[in-house]
């Protein structure tokens, strides 16, 4: 298989894990992981210790995924 190739844009095809990871590594400082595992339960992991901190990162990335779906993206 080729290279992929990240062009930075948002799409509406599901992505696979590997390059989503392998992109985040390159460019984040703390991460919050959620998903599915391979048997459908949830997954979850965080470098965040803090519960308080890791609500606050998620409900700023959900504010931040309705305004990309309504065209307001900051």
């Amino acid at each position: 298989m080729g290279e992929v190739v990240d062009i930075g844009c948002i799409t509406r095809l599901d992505l696979p894990v590997d390059t989503i990871l392998e992109t985040a590594k390159a460019k984040l400082e703390s991460v919050v992981l959620i998903g599915y595992a391979k048997d459908g339960s949830e997954y979850f992991a965080s470098t965040i210790a803090d519960g308080g901190d890791v609500l606050w990162l998620l409900e700023r990335c959900k504010l931040a995924l309705f305004r990309a779906a309504d065209g307001l993206a900051e």
